[in-house]
């Protein structure tokens, strides 16, 4: 019975032993998962801080050509402002004007007078206008401002361009890199379990191990006491043994010394007894 019961232990033991490594292999499996995972965040990481130093510098270099532009704008409002018209009109304040008495004209009904006076004020108008218009068109100053900030203008525009790209790229990143935070907590906490598993079946192999340890001594020691049994039984046996042959050889030495006719098996008995 103790010899079954500590087969069933060692099998036992080894069957958890195999749950156990089981176990460990799936743990180790997740917690290297996990670790790329990590590492695959951590890259997604350092490539949206990239992008978004990009964003920065871009940032920086497209305010800079705006705040250009702008100044140069300024400048041009300043040159334009110095052709005003008298009363203050700019010119396109001035074509307004010039709109507004062309639909009075077609419009309303006046005296030859008046039309006459609203069709050379129209005339007057017109003539600013065009002698105003082309002062500016040949203005190598204004003209210069205005194309200089046209420029800066489109090289402001190409580097918004880059910055809502590298925003993009930046904003994929961080979403990739959150994505795989995610799941990397996910399997750490798979990993977590088969560990306790892990640790669960280790420590129950362990103890059918000590139950196994316990009965394998408690077998020798019977093993040990069956040996002594054993012996002691030959050796009463063989004592027996002894015994019945003293008493037979003595029968035979008496018969010898009564001169009786010896066989030769009985004279091997008194030769094995000492008697002879």
């Amino acid at each position: 019975m103790l010899k079954k019961e500590a087969d069933a232990s060692k099998l036992e033991r080894n069957r958890l032993n195999a749950e156990a490594s089981q176990f460990a292999t799936r743990r180790d499996e997740l917690n290297t998962k996990t670790r790329a995972l990590i590492d695959s965040a951590q890259q997604s990481k350092d490539t949206r801080d990239e992008f978004n130093k990009l964003v920065s510098e871009n940032k920086e270099k497209r305010d800079g050509l705006n705040e250009l532009a702008n100044n140069l704008l300024a400048k041009a409002d300043q040159i334009k402002r110095k052709f005003r018209v008298a009363g203050g009109l700019s010119l396109s304040e001035l074509k307004r004007e010039i709109d507004q008495l062309e639909f009075k004209q077609q419009t309303e009904v006046v005296s030859t007078e008046k039309e006459r006076e609203l069709v050379d004020h129209i005339a007057h108008l017109w003539e600013e206008y065009r002698k105003k218009r082309a002062e500016l068109e040949n203005n190598t100053e204004l003209k210069e401002a205005l194309e200089k900030a046209r420029q800066l203008r489109e090289e402001a525009s190409e580097f918004h361009k880059q910055l809502t790209e590298n925003a993009d790229r930046a904003q994929g990143c961080h979403e990739k890199m959150l994505k795989c935070f995610k799941e990397a907590d996910k399997v750490r906490a798979e990993a977590d379990v088969a560990h306790k598993e892990f640790v669960c079946a280790q420590e129950s192999a362990d103890e059918q191990h000590q139950k196994y340890i316990k009965m394998e001594k408690e077998l020798r020691d019977y093993d040990k006491i069956i040996l002594s049994l054993k012996k002691r039984s030959k050796e009463a046996r063989e004592s027996r043994e002894k015994v019945d042959v003293l008493k037979r050889a003595e029968e035979v030495y008496a018969l010898f010394k009564d001169g009786q006719k010896l066989e030769t098996d009985d004279l091997l008995l008194l030769q094995r007894s000492g008697l002879l």
